[in-house]
């Protein structure tokens, strides 16, 4: 029998209590702790008012993404917080120039699509933008990929681990392809900050992005963005505010003076709350460690695999573990309604349209909980002829 000494964390985690959490790839549950520091927050708001700028509030952003930093690899001072990943990505698209020969996006079609919303929406002012295709819903090809960066690519933008089916994609490779020929990587962190190790810094990443909301455990509101030290003085974002500036409180007018630190990326005041909530998860993951949640993660995930398989269910995502994030994707007939019926029994999954059921142990969950998912499934497609209907994924 294996011991689970990760197990001891769940009586911090309210939630587990009552419901299989098989969900934070989509929202990691809450720690105890952080409802005590959001009574924190709320006491210092009521006791130290307009002081509570200077005891700390300010530095917050920065603060706060330190924690980040150390999940990710990253050198202290180069994580800002900003209130999610679609601003912290704006932030470096709008540090460039989108004309010119070299005004290319290289980007994936399983990308999230909040990320290509952005991309696309840079074509009205010259970027060009490259989506590599996938053949299917799981995967796109690294080949294809690399082939796709050349001289005329600015910015190489893809997520370290894919939202529909959790493959771990190579970004030693791209960082190393994009590098040569001239061009910036933005690395998505999303889906795997927190459950797959990444080192943004050994990797040679120029930006990364994410936030808390997933394997964090840090709750909705607080995004980050990483800047590697050595690209920070050349760039000045034109999505800006008072709060990139070096003097802010001086309040001059006219055009900004960037800060020298990472605060050039900031915009407006930073949501406090947020950053109050988040921290408690971000000291959780980083106490026990990435490669620990790791080696459960890759466990739990073969095991509900083999679950997925003896009970006839098609998986979407890698078998290798070497390629898997912390998610497994079931194609099953009528996904949505399965959910749905998962969620009458307080089993929480989700499912995404063309993917399937997206499954998620982390490092809170429990052998049987894992078991318990996959026999749910099994029970709702036995027991609701309305859910066993052809899969759309699997006739495509």
């Amino acid at each position: 029998m294996t011991t689970d000494n990760l197990l001891s964390w769940r009586r911090e985690f309210p939630i587990l209590a009552e419901t299989t959490y098989m969900v934070s790839h989509s929202l990691g549950a809450m720690p105890r702790r952080a409802g005590v520091r959001l009574a924190e927050y709320a006491e210092t708001w009521a006791t130290r008012g307009v002081r509570a700028w200077e005891d700390g509030w300010w530095e917050m952003p920065r603060s706060v993404g330190d924690l980040i930093g150390r999940i990710i690899g990253a050198a202290p001072g180069s994580v800002l917080m900003l209130p999610n990943q679609s601003s912290a990505q704006s932030a470096i698209l709008s540090c460039f120039d989108w004309t010119g020969p070299r005004a290319t996006i290289v980007t994936e079609q399983l990308n999230f699509p909040s990320n290509l919303y952005l991309f696309h929406g840079l074509e009205g002012i010259g970027a060009r933008v490259v989506t590599v295709p996938a053949d299917d819903a799981m995967t796109v090809p690294i080949e294809r990929l690399l082939a796709a960066i050349d001289e005329t690519t600015r910015l190489v933008s893809v997520s370290h681990v894919l939202f529909k089916s959790s493959v771990v994609q190579d970004l030693a490779a791209i960082v190393e392809r994009a590098h040569t020929v001239g061009a910036l990587v933005l690395a998505d962190l999303y889906q795997s900050a927190g459950t797959v190790p990444v080192d943004v810094t050994a990797l040679g990443v120029d930006f990364a992005t994410g936030g808390s909301v997933k394997w964090l455990c840090g709750g909705p509101g607080a995004g980050y963005l990483y800047v590697a030290p050595a690209r920070r003085p050349a760039l000045a974002p034109r999505l800006t505010g008072w709060a990139a500036h070096r003097a802010p409180f001086a309040f001059d007018d006219g055009p900004i003076a960037y800060a020298d630190d990472v605060f050039r990326f900031a915009n407006g005041s930073p949501a406090i709350p947020a950053l109050y909530a988040a921290m408690s998860g971000y000291e959780i993951v980083g106490e026990i460690g990435v490669a620990a949640i790791r080696a459960k993660s890759l466990r739990q995930t073969a095991r509900l695999i083999a679950r997925a398989d003896a009970a006839g269910l098609r998986v979407v995502s890698p078998r290798a573990a070497v390629a898997r994030g912390g998610t497994v994707v079931l194609d099953v007939p009528n996904g949505a309604a399965v959910t749905r019926a998962l969620a009458r029994q307080d089993v929480l999954v989700d499912h995404r349209p063309g993917a399937g059921i997206r499954a998620a142990p982390h490092f809170y969950s429990t052998d049987d909980e894992v078991d318990r998912t996959v026999d749910a499934i099994v029970e709702a497609l036995a027991s609701e002829p309305a859910v066993a209907t052809a899969s759309p994924l699997a006739r495509g």
